[in-house]
């Protein structure tokens, strides 16, 4: 029998959650619970982290997970370190459905960066208007420049110190539309951009609205993750979970 773990918080895995339900699988769907007021999906849900490796191997055990599809953010690193463990240890199947990264297009002048102290480095020394379309899990390291007025764009309003001395904040969930996000560096003002490449149509437009004002964008390129079995389309996950023998 088939029991399958999709570990969420993608457009990806929800387009997985819907054809599960649809097709009558029995699946559960994980939310790492960064939001308040995550999608509801078609499968039933779980909310919150595992407790590491070790947690999540005895989730897998003690609920007869036999395939897990990690379709979590790109840049949740840990967590698909964690899966990948977790699964090895527990003798559970796992794959990756994954989109692929942007590319940089004719008229886009992106400064490719490893990391978020690579995005922080390429910021300039002047002052200057910068949009962080990094979410609020890592923008500590920007308080070192702090000469610079940042924009946010956030989920849910925060609840705490954001750490950024000069930062404005506005709520908003995707998917988002060139002309809206062309309007928003507008009314920013912005002169630079700091994104992760997590690819995709959710959020893609503010891409298209820099390239049309000519905006430089600091690209944060994904972490390295350890070799796994990686999926592009819904028809392939799919496809992998009916063949339990290939597994």
């Amino acid at each position: 029998m088939t029991r399958t773990l999709v570990l969420g918080g993608t457009t990806e895995a929800s387009t997985l959650a819907r054809a599960l339900a649809d097709s009558g699988a029995d699946a559960v769907f994980s939310y790492a619970g960064r939001t308040a007021k995550p999608v509801p999906q078609p499968l039933p849900m779980r909310l919150g982290g595992f407790g590491g490796i070790v947690g999540l191997r005895a989730y897998l055990r003690e609920n007869d997970i036999s395939h897990v599809v990690d379709a979590t953010h790109p840049f949740a690193a840990q967590m698909s370190r964690n899966a990948l463990q977790a699964c090895a240890e527990a003798g559970v199947a796992i794959c990756t459905f994954e989109r692929p990264p942007w590319q940089a297009e004719a008229g886009d002048t992106w400064c490719h960066v490893p990391d978020m102290a690579g995005a922080v480095a390429a910021l300039p020394q002047q002052a200057a208007r910068v949009f962080l379309a990094i979410g609020k899990q890592n923008l500590a390291p920007f308080a070192a420049k702090p000469q610079h007025h940042y924009l946010l764009r956030l989920v849910d309003a925060p609840a705490g110190d954001l750490q950024l001395p000069d930062c404005t904040v506005e709520l908003a969930r995707g998917p988002f539309d060139p002309a809206g996000d062309l309007a928003l560096l507008r009314r920013h003002r912005i002169s630079h951009i700091v994104a992760k490449n997590a690819g995709g149509t959710g959020a893609v437009a503010k891409l298209t609205a820099a390239r049309a004002l000519g905006l430089p964008i600091i690209m944060i390129d994904r972490p390295r993750l350890p070799a796994r079995r990686v999926l592009g389309s819904l028809a392939e996950v799919l496809a992998w979970l009916s063949h339990v023998s290939d597994a």
